[in-house]
């Protein structure tokens, strides 16, 4: 299954943030969204990730002042993405070897969704569990 089929469950709405804007501000859209990270945009293209993550090493780095940096000055670049047409496992073995939580779906240049490995897992889990239900009705009516 592909990364599309995720979007097509959990929807395709990008909440996003651009460089310019200040932490305090992305920081307050996080609370707000109750999420973990947001793609950076430029018009419609990704040039980074901003993240609870990066909060955190920049409030190590330079304390109660990272929050009046700009978004730019924190966030994670490149960002690494993913298309529509990556298979799960994909985008889950990815996630892993990088060490990351949340990637941009990018179509082009355009981010047409957001997938946490939450979203990744849950939906494997799903899977496992329907398989299971499958082999034990077979096995039941044979």
């Amino acid at each position: 299954m592909t990364i599309s089929a995720i979007l097509g469950g959990k929807g395709r709405e990008v909440i996003s943030v651009t460089a310019d804007q200040s932490v305090r501000a992305a920081v307050a859209l996080l609370a707000e969204r109750r999420i973990g990270a947001v793609p950076v945009l430029e018009g419609t293209r990704v040039v980074g990730v901003f993240s609870e993550r990066d909060v955190i090493y920049a409030v190590a780095a330079h304390g109660n002042d990272a929050l009046a940096r700009t978004v730019a000055d924190i966030m994670t670049a490149p960002a690494i993405t993913v298309g529509p047409e990556e298979a799960v496992i994909g985008a889950l073995s990815l996630m892993t070897r990088r060490r990351i939580r949340h990637l941009p779906v990018v179509e082009g240049e355009r981010v047409v969704g957001m997938v946490s490995i939450g979203d990744l897992v849950k939906y494997r889990i799903d899977r496992i569990e329907a398989d299971a239900e499958a082999m034990r009705s077979y096995i039941q009516s044979a």
